[in-house]
């Protein structure tokens, strides 16, 4: 009998509007872009000249994903897999800087505290999410609700956010608390992986331009 395809493809939801205005977003809901539509859909036929196919879809609760999965799954040319949507993929909460421009930020918190909210594992904004607590709200539902049926040959696909994926990410890459802040995921790109059946990464392809 032939191993089962243990395909997980994980892609970050094209430009958002207010990636474009650099704004802090979390679970705020603003659509994606002119530029976001287009990577979208060329995520899709990226994956589709790739040769992939798939069984079973996951997204966040919030639109720019949802609709990143819908333009992919369109350019695919599969239009009607079953689509799981749950907020334990959203993005990491912002808190209070949910809305407010990078550099307005900067100017009222200072630089270093800003950097050290953005980029730091296990330090949370104001009323917000670290990564640390991002990775503790992805991971068990990865675990619970996707892994089991990659490695039972459902191939998947997942639309997402930075922060929700690089938890993921993290996983699958085996980066530390230390690494992974530094670890940037580009809208619109996706990380094809394929998993060994022990759940451990078989290979990695990153489907940029």
């Amino acid at each position: 009998m032939s191993e089962p395809d243990r395909l997980l493809v994980l892609v970050r939801h094209g430009q958002s509007e207010w990636n474009l205005k650099n704004l802090f977003t979390g679970w705020r809901d603003p659509d994606l872009t002119p530029k976001g539509i287009e990577e979208a859909k060329t995520a899709g036929h990226r994956m589709k000249a790739l040769g992939l196919t798939f069984d079973v879809t996951y997204t966040s609760a919030l639109s720019r994903a949802q609709r990143t999965l819908k333009l992919a799954c369109e350019a695919l040319g599969q239009t009607s897999l079953p689509e799981t949507r749950d907020q334990a993929l959203n993005e990491r909460d912002y808190g209070d800087l949910s809305g407010l421009n990078k550099d307005d930020a900067r100017k009222k918190w200072g630089e270093e505290q800003v950097h050290v909210w953005r980029r730091s594992y296990d330090v949370a904004p104001p009323g917000g999410e670290s990564l640390k607590d991002t990775v503790a709200r992805v991971l068990p539902y990865y675990c619970q609700h996707i892994l089991p049926g990659v490695l039972d040959g459902r191939r998947t696909l997942v639309t997402a956010h930075g922060n929700s994926l690089r938890a993921l990410v993290m996983v699958l890459d085996r980066f530390t608390p230390a690494t992974i802040p530094t670890i940037e995921l580009d809208t619109g790109v996706p990380l094809v992986y394929r998993l060994n059946a022990n759940s451990t990464v078989l290979s990695k392809i990153v489907l940029a331009a």
